[in-house]
Order: C-alpha cells, then structure tokens, then sequence
C-alpha cells in the first residue's frame, strides 16, 4: 500500500476486501424531449480510467505525490523503510510488509517463477505480516528486492497486483456510481492511500460518508456536487492520521481539476503536491 509521500510522509490502513458494485447501464431514447444532465454525458461517453492513455496519467500523478516524480516506472526497484510502523514499503503501489499485499506479491512471484530470488523470504514475510518487524528480511532482503525488479516477471507481478488489488476495484466502482475519468481517479488515489478494510478511513466508509451528502450520478445526482462531497470526505479520512494531515494532493491536485470541470482528466494538467509543480502535456 502506498505511503502518502515516501519522502516525507508516512503510509494508511491495511488492505480489505474487494469492493461490491453493480454495472452501470445508459439508455437512450430516440426522441427525448431534453438531454441528460452534462455530468452524465461525461461519464456515459467518456473512456475509463483503464484505458492504457488514462491509466499511465493516473500513475503519474499518483507518483507525484509518492515519489515526487511522474516516472512511476522507475519505482519498481524501490524500497525502503520509512518508519511508519508498516515495515519496508517497496514497488509502484508501496506494497508493504506489514499490510499484507507484499507476501501476496511475493507469493504470485514465486507462482509464477519458481526458485527467484525473492522466494527464500517467504517465510520471514508470513512471520512479520501485520507488523514492523524486520525478522528474517535483513540484511539482504533490499538488495535482492532491487535485483528482483530487473526481472520483466517481477514488474509483471507488481502490475497484476497493483490491478488486482487497487486499481480494478476503484475503476469498478467508479463505473458503477456513473463518474467519469476524474471520478474513477478520485476512488483510486483513495484506496491507494487508505486501503478498503473496515475502519473509518478506509475507502468504503469514504465513500459511505460522502453518501451521507450527495448522490453518485448513478443515483441521480450530480457528478461535480458528488465528487465535492467524496473529496470532503477524503480530506477528512487524511486529517485523522497526522501523517496525512497535508491534504495538497486534493487540493492543489483533484479539486483544480473537478472546479475546472476536466471530469475527463483530459491533457494538459498541471497542479501541485506539497508545493511541487507538476504538469502532464
């Protein structure tokens, strides 16, 4: 799970189960005496977030925020232990030792490349599960993490996990509550950081706070007013851990976009995370 800023801030929750959500359908009819609102034109024409375009711009301005650069690619070789009391944070998506989605990753690793360098730690990465502890990883566990991410299956993996966990989910419920591209991103930012277990800041309750405001355009509301009110419920999820009490990549991120009506997270983009510029053309 990723740290809400590798350099400077520390990681969430611990991973839950996947979210539950129902297909969206759009009808048209062929003489309608008046168009459907602009927020649900968006989001019945508009492409996903997991269109290969979308999905790359996403993972740019995520590592943004995590990595202070829009090379996210660069970071399957990452790892580190930041203090934040979940163990080594390491790859794209901040998988952790200690939240349950490293092993995971590690275990389909091994799965499907039998005998890699990283299959050795298994043991050591059941035992510290659910804790800091670096018992039976050091001193080498880093290193060969690094070697480990020169291998095109180990990316591969990162990416399915990253998909599996993550990314999928968020796209699924974005769909189903009828939100366009920024939408989708808003909901995958968020179980990024926050996770979707059953806590108050987890994803699912995000969201079931935000349902206490406004209506998804799925339920017949509006999209800006919908998203104003996740995001509000974001923010407030961030400040009750003081490591995520700098919310700048809402502010100075999504909410420049949504106040600008881009629901489409059309190019180019610019905004900033913790003072930093940054621009997508």
């Amino acid at each position: 799970m990723f740290t809400l800023h590798r350099k400077r801030l520390a990681v969430s929750t611990l991973l839950g189960a996947a979210l539950l959500a129902g297909p969206v359908t759009a009808h048209a009819t062929a003489a309608a005496p008046t168009a459907p609102p602009a927020s649900a034109q968006v989001s019945a024409t508009a492409v996903g977030l997991d269109d290969p375009v979308k999905k790359d711009i996403a993972m740019q301005i995520v590592s943004s925020a995590e990595n202070s650069s829009l090379n996210w690619k660069a970071q399957y070789k990452y790892i580190e232990d930041i203090g934040d009391g979940r163990g080594y944070t390491a790859g794209i998506i901040g998988f952790c030792s200690g939240t349950h989605d490293m092993l995971e990753l590690v275990e389909y690793y091994t799965q499907i490349k039998p005998g890699n360098v990283l299959a050795k730690y298994l043991p050591a990465l059941r035992k510290v599960d659910g804790s800091d502890s670096h018992a039976g990883l050091d001193p080498n566990f880093t290193k060969d993490w690094v070697k480990a991410a020169s291998d095109a299956d180990f990316k591969k993996a990162q990416n399915r996990e990253r998909d599996r966990v993550y990314f999928n989910p968020s796209v699924k419920q974005g769909k189903a509550d009828g939100v366009g591209v920024l939408g989708q991103f808003t909901y995958y930012d968020a179980i990024v950081m926050h996770g979707d277990g059953g806590d108050s800041t987890s994803f699912r309750n995000i969201r079931k706070r935000a349902l206490s405001k406004a209506k998804p355009p799925a339920q017949g509301g509006n999209e800006t007013t919908w998203l104003n009110a996740f995001l509000d419920a974001r923010v407030w999820a961030m400040k009750q851990e003081e490591a995520h009490s700098d919310t700048s990549r809402v502010d100075t991120a999504q909410r420049v976009w949504l106040k600008k009506g881009n629901l489409n997270l059309n190019t180019p983009l610019d905004w900033k995370v913790y003072g930093d510029p940054f621009h997508i053309g």
